[in-house]
């Protein structure tokens, strides 16, 4: 259990200081309000109104940014948008058949048809659930025999068919049975104690840091351990079978007396209260019925102002690179968010709409705000926090050997995932290994700072993936010419075309080169291991 403090500095100052300068009451809620009274779900415009709600996001960014006499930079070119919105929606570089039609096509509703496109794309579900992935799962050598692939699958599937996220999450907390029939329990087998799936629904689901409260009443947050333990209540009767057995399926069942194993072994701080839901509210519980659809009935309920803003806030900080309340798992009354009514207006438009994420998210892209450019202006250098510019963000591990295998032409497939029955649990293919790699031991790579460092850009500098001269016959065939394969090869790593001065060294190279080939598979080695190729500009 990780403690995370809301104000680092600002908790190390108060902490050491004099005993009367010391608060003696925990931080307000009103920022968030309780479960029920002041939090209406209503839609912008008329039902999933995209461009109302687009224009309502400009408004009340705008409105912030003038307040604070920040200047906005304008929309972004083309050559970025189109990267952006396709790494953003699918995870992966446009083809660069794609980016070059992108590029030439002059009609004026252009990026809103592409929003739709990448949405209505396989591609949407399959990177929303890598995002999820990273989000609720832990791997460590204790549960490895989770099958990790299903549930992702089970995710990217529900993701594109455009499946509530009240019902997603709904389906995640109330999981049971085996994985091989509903991979949904793989959410309990990879938290599996009862304090890790507190935590976990908490921070992920609620946007709330209880997990301070575990051990103790914190002394700078409004969350109480009898709190944190009344949640807690709702998963005592789960029981987790088999995850360390060598044979058979991993399973999840709720029972009124669950055998004593991992998951239901309590740490020393445990506190025996009734079941109840954070700020209030104790449910009538029936012992001899499941615990997790009551939790769960309240959690994803309209009204509840938790659920929608936590989902709103962090498909922002998914977009953007930070969140409208930061951290994006702390929404709490003394971590005030940069634009309190755009969040709030959004998470009721979200709530409204059946929480249809998919509408969410073409409302953001749609909007001025998402699509300006990553330079600051004079008057906006300040103006990050405030979203007076995009926020030059760094390619996901997934994203990152994804984009790659596009390029070259990799197909993962070849090596996929899957169970080992030499070792009794699933063993990770090319792209997961990948990914752990570059994940460098966190947990969630930052999308704002490059956390990965001289073993991870020697292993991309010295990867097959970027270095495969095969790769280069897809751009350099018979007959091309030396113009049109550059060109090629920056629309399909940049999503750009070559600058006259780029243009003319890499022209320079090839015609110095013993062979065109050998200049051509120099040149996007440099392209694909270059920082440019590496970010979300």
């Amino acid at each position: 259990m990780r403690c995370v403090p809301v104000r680092p500095l600002a908790v190390l100052a108060a902490a050491f200081s004099l005993a009367a300068d010391r608060p003696t009451t925990p931080p307000p809620r009103t920022a968030v309000g309780g479960p029920t009274g002041i939090f209406t779900p209503a839609a912008i415009g008329s039902g999933k109104d995209a461009a109302a709600a687009a224009r309502f996001i400009d408004e009340q960014v705008d409105r912030v940014l003038a307040e604070r006499n920040l200047v906005p930079s304008p929309v972004c070119p083309d050559e970025d948008f189109v990267r952006r919105v396709y790494l953003d929606i699918t995870g992966v570089i446009p083809p660069p058949a794609r980016a070059k039609a992108f590029l030439d096509d002059p009609a004026p509703d252009k990026r809103a048809r592409l929003i739709d496109e990448l949405l209505a794309s396989p591609g949407y579900g399959r990177h929303a659930a890598d995002t999820w992935m990273g989000l609720i799962v832990r791997r460590s050598s204790d549960n490895r025999r989770v099958d990790f692939e299903s549930l992702r699958g089970w995710l990217a599937d529900r993701f594109n068919r455009g499946a509530g996220w009240d019902r997603i999450v709904s389906d995640l907390v109330t999981a049971a049975g085996g994985q091989d029939k509903n991979p949904a329990v793989g959410f309990y087998l990879s938290n599996n104690t009862v304090d890790k799936m507190t935590d976990e629904v908490g921070k992920v689901f609620l946007g709330l840091q209880l997990q301070c409260a575990q051990c103790h009443n914190h002394p700078f947050t409004a969350w109480k351990q009898t709190e944190y333990w009344a949640l807690a209540q709702f998963f005592m009767k789960v029981e987790v079978d088999g995850l360390g057995a060598r044979d058979g399926d991993p399973a999840v069942r709720e029972v009124n007396s669950p055998k004593r194993n991992r998951f239901n072994m309590l740490p020393e701080s445990a506190k025996t209260v009734p079941a109840g839901f954070p700020q209030g509210g104790q449910p009538r519980l029936d012992k001899a019925r499941p615990y997790r659809p009551v939790l769960a009935a309240w959690m994803t309920a309209p009204a509840n102002p938790f659920f929608a803003r936590a989902m709103v806030n962090r498909t922002w900080a998914q977009l953007f690179g930070r969140g409208i309340v930061n951290p994006v798992d702390d929404i709490d009354g003394a971590n005030e968010p940069s634009h309190p009514e755009l969040l709030r207006g959004l998470a009721a438009d979200f709530a409204a709409n059946g929480f249809d994420v998919k509408h969410l998210v073409r409302s953001v892209c749609n909007s001025r705000a998402y699509q300006r450019s990553g330079k600051p202006v004079p008057g906006g250098e300040k103006g990050g926090p405030y979203f007076a510019h995009a926020a030059v963000r760094v390619l996901t591990p997934q994203q990152l050997f994804d984009s790659l295998a596009a390029v070259t032409g990799f197909d993962p497939a070849a090596a996929p995932a899957g169970r080992d029955k030499t070792v009794k649990g699933f063993q990770p293919g090319p792209r997961d290994r990948f990914v752990q790699f570059f994940l460098a031991g966190a947990d969630q790579a930052s999308t704002t700072e490059y956390d990965a460092g001289i073993p991870q850009a020697l292993r991309l500098m010295n990867s097959r993936l970027a270095g495969n001269p095969a790769a280069v016959r897809r751009y350099a065939g018979p007959g091309a010419s030396p113009k049109g394969v550059v060109e090629t090869l920056y629309l399909a790593t940049l999503s750009r075309r070559p600058t006259p001065a780029e243009a003319g060294r890499v022209a320079a190279y090839v015609a110095r080169a013993a062979t065109p080939a050998e200049a051509y598979g120099d040149v996007l080695w440099a392209l694909l291991n270059s920082s440019e190729f590496a970010m979300v500009r």
